[in-house]
């Protein structure tokens, strides 16, 4: 007969080692998970009755400090990184560490982008840099260059920049326009 104590670990949904061992640190822990739309960012401390969150943050969250780009690309992430790290720093909290879940790490990714703001907005956080986006992935300088090429081949692959009055190939001046928004 099986319990239903394990049902999430058969559903492939938790590591039980790693959230062991996680909890047993007691240190807060900076919780990334993805949708199709966001970036979500979350702050959790372990209770014995229960996980709490102290702080969240979405990409949603950009949009209303005028943010225009895409909010699931890498730019975004860093953006929601940097601005989470700065409003939990705000509340006290000096240190972290990183909860991925059950994400596949993968060199360069949007999480690890999150992790990396959360650090440079001034949180202890232990991440290695050889994982960490570029400096120009970061800024969306990818995302210009692609728009110069895609502009012979698809004219609709920027509908979304378009339709919210942002030239792709400006999009490092207005990341730029955002992070000292945030910064202040």
């Amino acid at each position: 007969m099986k319990t239903i104590q394990f049902k999430r670990k058969r559903k492939g949904k938790t590591d039980y080692k790693k959230r062991i061992q996680l909890l047993s640190s007691y240190a807060c822990r900076v919780v990334v998970r993805k949708t199709n739309k966001h970036i979500i960012t979350q702050a959790v401390n372990f209770t014995p009755k229960g996980d709490a969150v102290i702080l969240t943050i979405t990409t949603k969250d950009l949009q209303k400090l005028g943010w225009k780009g895409n909010t699931k690309n890498i730019s975004a992430s860093y953006l929601c990184g940097l601005l989470f790290g700065k409003k939990l720093k705000e509340k006290g909290t000096k240190k972290a560490i990183a909860d991925l879940g059950m994400h596949t790490t993968v060199k360069g990714a949007k999480i690890f982008a999150v992790l990396k703001g959360v650090k440079d907005a001034g949180i202890d956080l232990p991440i290695g840099s050889t994982v960490v986006p570029s400096e120009d992935r970061i800024k969306g300088k990818h995302i210009e260059n692609w728009s110069e090429k895609a502009k012979e081949h698809d004219k609709n692959q920027f509908q979304s920049y378009k339709k919210s009055n942002l030239d792709p190939k400006t999009l490092s001046k207005h990341f730029e326009e955002i992070k000292n928004k945030i910064l202040k």
